[in-house]
């Protein structure tokens, strides 16, 4: 059988292992880096729509150990859709940008605001957190951290048309009343990868008034919020 094709540098194929990860999550979650946070501090030119172009990428040392061939098939193969390649507009070159997870300010990201009227507006998000944070987000609220938006599902991971929006290890996710937070002036945006985010208020929260529940993943699979 024909070998594996290979890149600059003799790259290996996708199974191969530094420290027991496979070479593909390991590019993923460098890419999820390069592309949500740290663009600026490795040197790299992000456009104000959130895109850098591949040759860029690749130059820096560290991705020289990946191709072209190995970037095209993280994007196609991640389940949850985080990334998005494009010929550039003018000049046909290669382009890469997050979808979404960003703690840069990304000016011209690709969102689309849901309005109260609109048909895709979900009633509920939910998000996903773990049972150890729950005593501080009761109180305060969830909150963007570093981040530029909170994120959120529109549904539970498995459940018709969601790919993305929590941590498959979540052990709790909280209900989000997506209407009234919408009437209360909080904004809301659809990411390309139909996962739900918002900014929260002016403090960067979301306050516990619109919580409608909250469900312990493990090992039940529902309880009250009041007895969390």
């Amino acid at each position: 059988m024909e070998s594996q094709k290979r890149g600059r540098g003799g790259r290996r194929g996708r199974h191969g292992h530094r420290g027991g990860e496979d070479r593909d999550v390991r590019l993923s979650k460098s890419m999820s880096f390069a592309l949500r946070h740290g663009a600026a501090q490795m040197g790299l030119d992000m456009s104000s729509d959130g895109f850098l172009f591949v040759e860029d990428l690749l130059s820096h040392h560290q991705f020289r150990s990946f191709s072209l061939e190995d970037v095209e098939r993280v994007v196609a193969n991640n389940d949850k859709q985080r990334f998005k390649l494009r010929p550039h507009p003018e000049d046909g070159r290669l382009q890469i940008r997050a979808n979404q997870g960003h703690t840069v300010q990304v000016a011209e990201l690709e969102l689309r605001a849901i309005q109260l009227d609109d048909p895709e507006c979900p009633q509920e998000a939910v998000h996903g957190t773990y049972l150890q944070n729950w005593p501080s987000i009761r109180s305060q609220g969830l909150r963007r951290m570093k981040r530029t938006h909170i994120h959120l599902a529109p549904g539970l991971p498995g459940d018709g048309g969601v790919i993305s929006g929590m941590r498959m290890n979540c052990d709790l996710v909280i209900y989000i009343d997506v209407r009234k937070a919408l009437t209360d002036g909080i904004p809301f945006y659809w990411s390309e990868n139909r996962v739900v985010l918002t900014p929260g208020d002016s403090g960067g929260a979301l306050a516990p008034k619109y919580f409608t529940r909250a469900v312990k993943m493990k090992p039940s699979r529902e309880a009250p919020t009041d007895q969390l």
